[in-house]
């Protein structure tokens, strides 16, 4: 169980380390897009391959499906609520132009985007010895210009660095335990339940990547962001193959 918190803990420090960068380092907003974009093929394909096919296999096309659509539809319910309260650009890096983006609905859509990866990655850990690899990787690329994004806005509505740090480590252990209870809670839930709790964290991961990164890599990076999305497939498909 140590094992799923220390792993969720890896892909939630990535936020913080993005936030880091974007303190300390000057950099330039079309390498951010390339992130941006291998995060988004690298993401589909966890969310394809490790998520749903494996909800498929084990709990069968109907609490899947039910799943991955409830997922999408309270993503977006509450990516809706979080971007009228000022989140809108939390994942982009360029922040809000005007300033007036809300710092607390920043760290809560961040934290709605942590929560139900980190479960997953705890789950994963359930039945067998090792993570799930493609998940970790996936999750903590997405993540990384997340923290950079984020930092800018909250830079932007005025939060010194010191706040700005204890809200990402406040993430870092929210990731952390998160994870810690998709072990522990799921460790005994029937297959269909699992099918359905990992159908559902597809379907939010893929309504966040269509909404927030994929508009996102396309601005900042340009048409060749789309040759860069299909290499974070094809190694979220080796990566899984390997696994």
């Amino acid at each position: 169980m140590w094992s799923a918190a220390m792993w969720g803990g890896i892909s939630g420090s990535a936020v913080l380390l993005g936030a880091l960068a974007a303190l300390l380092l000057p950099i330039k907003k079309r390498i951010i897009g390339f992130i941006m974009a291998f995060g988004t093929g690298v993401l589909i394909g966890a969310s394809t391959y490790e998520l749903l096919g494996d909800a498929v296999e084990s709990g069968g096309l109907l609490p899947t499906g039910l799943g991955f659509l409830a997922g999408a539809v309270v993503f977006f319910g509450l990516d809706l609520l979080v971007s009228r309260k000022g989140a809108k650009d939390r994942k982009r890096s360029t922040g809000d132009k005007e300033g007036n983006q809300s710092g607390i609905a920043i760290f809560i859509g961040t934290v709605m985007d942590a929560i139900p990866e980190s479960i997953m990655i705890g789950a994963s850990l359930i039945g067998q010895n090792s993570v799930s690899a493609l998940l970790v990787i996936a999750i903590f690329i997405s993540n990384i210009p997340e923290g950079l994004s984020s930092t800018t806005g909250l830079l932007k509505s005025n939060y010194s660095k010191k706040k700005i740090l204890v809200l990402w480590i406040s993430v870092l252990v929210i990731s952390t335990a998160s994870s810690f209870c998709g072990y522990v809670f799921l460790d005994h839930a029937s297959e269909e339940l699992m099918a359905a709790i990992g159908a559902f964290a597809g379907g939010g991961i893929i309504a966040m990547v269509g909404s927030t990164m994929m508009p996102e890599a396309y601005e900042e990076g340009g048409s060749i962001t789309g040759l860069i999305t299909a290499l974070g497939l094809l190694t979220s498909l080796i990566l899984d193959y390997m696994s």
